[in-house]
């Protein structure tokens, strides 16, 4: 049998394709240690020039570690660089999103192949087990029907398409089952579930909660403008994450409108006042630096996001990705500008999670993942990270904690 090694990239929709690989390696063994393997599945992220430079990187040094290794490209890098690595013979073999259901039998081959497929498939895989997590991954949907000026997804994950419910929900059941409590939902662009199959988001979050065993739901990223009345009556309900994120992309309406986005800042401000009236945390990506974010706009948005109640953010300066819209624009942001609007922005933004922290250190909910010495780490319903000092055994434990320690780097508690 083959030793199989999986290096994942990028998002939390790669992870849960991982796990669907890993599934099926029914004559292969899976090993943790990529220079003990004979094959190396690199499951890879393009959405930017720099992913797809770390992807190229990691595929040249395990190369040079481990010579006689089969290098496979799948993921999003597969549908922008693959043919170009297959023809300059940096990889075995090229596999696409649709054939990763295959992989078994893709694996034993012993020509080099090129394997792209479509990208209009839908996984059917039923997923028992997350090697290595105690938190579950559910993909419930592919594809994005966005036309964001700076991404290039919908190239290579294609047009947004749901799973099927009652796969999704015999997925969770299983999980469940194998003693999963907490179910992180997520896709290309998750908050689009259901549009093509007559039904929603909110519907399917009411069925997930009526498995046993469930106890906790996190949603992965939704848009503004898919959070809808039905979805709002549900922020109440016991199993609902008290966090949600919410990709913004910027508070500026002038750089939104560059950026193609859907959303604007008067009815977001009035979408987060409502949400964290609630009880939330509340975070949102933010790309810094994107062509025309002059020093203006820049301002504006950095008063508009110390009004927003926002607990966490992902901030990228922007990165430039071939064939997008954004590739071709003027007004370009220098690196050392960009640099600085990151550090302002990630700070402020550290500040509101630190306040918010010290208001909400009681009550909280922790699934603690696998610890080490005594020293076990999770995160509560808000999805703060919490550092466990205990001298029982509590890897993959929900724990109650009471009064604990708010720092500004973490929050902490002894048991």
């Amino acid at each position: 049998m083959k030793k199989v090694f999986f290096k994942t990239f990028g998002c939390r929709t790669n992870q849960f394709d991982t796990q669907v690989m890993m599934s099926k390696l029914k004559d292969h063994q899976l090993t943790q240690d990529e220079l003990d393997a004979e094959v190396v599945v690199v499951n890879s992220c393009t959405v930017t020039n720099g992913a797809d430079s770390s992807v190229r990187n990691y595929i040249s040094s395990i190369k040079r570690k481990n010579p006689q290794v089969r290098v496979i490209l799948a993921g999003c890098g597969s549908h922008s660089k693959g043919e170009s690595l297959f023809e300059s013979k940096k990889v075995f073999g090229v596999m696409g999103h649709s054939e990763k259901e295959k992989i078994n039998e893709i694996l034993k081959r012993e020509e080099r192949f090129y394997e792209i497929g479509d990208l209009a498939h839908v996984d059917s895989t039923i997923v028992e087990e997350f090697v290595g997590k105690s938190r579950a991954f559910i993909k419930v949907q592919e594809g994005c029907d966005f036309a964001c000026s700076y991404c290039i997804i919908p190239a290579v994950r294609g047009g947004a398409r749901s799973h099927r419910e009652e796969t999704v929900l015999e997925q969770i059941r299983k999980l469940a089952a194998n003693g999963f409590g907490e179910f992180i939902l997520t896709g290309t662009n998750v908050g689009s579930y259901g549009k093509d199959h007559n039904t929603s988001m909110a519907e399917l979050l009411k069925k997930i909660s009526m498995i046993r065993g469930v106890r906790r739901i996190r949603i992965g990223s939704l848009e503004p403008i898919q959070i809808d009345d039905a979805f709002m009556e549900l922020l109440d309900e016991p199993w609902m994450a008290k966090h949600l994120h919410i990709a913004l992309q910027h508070t500026s309406d002038k750089m939104l409108e560059r950026m193609n986005r859907r959303n604007r800042f008067e009815s977001d401000l009035a979408l987060f006042e409502k949400i964290a009236s609630h009880g939330y945390a509340l975070g949102t990506d933010f790309i810094v630096g994107h062509p025309g974010e002059d020093e203006a706009a820049w301002q504006e948005a950095i008063e508009r996001v110390r009004m927003l109640p926002l607990t966490h953010v992902h901030a990228f300066s922007y990165s430039k990705r071939d064939n997008t819209a954004s590739a071709q624009m003027k007004e370009i942001v220098r690196g050392d500008i960009a640099k600085v609007r990151h550090r302002e922005l990630t700070t402020l933004v550290k500040a509101k999670n630190y306040a918010f922290r010290r208001s909400h250190n009681s009550n909280l909910e922790v699934l603690l993942e696998n610890g080490k010495d005594g020293v076990f780490y999770g995160f509560d319903q808000y999805f703060n990270r919490v550092e466990v000092t205990s001298s029982e055994e509590l890897s993959s434990n929900w724990v109650l904690l009471n009064d604990v320690e708010v720092k500004e780097d973490g929050n902490y508690a002894t048991l």
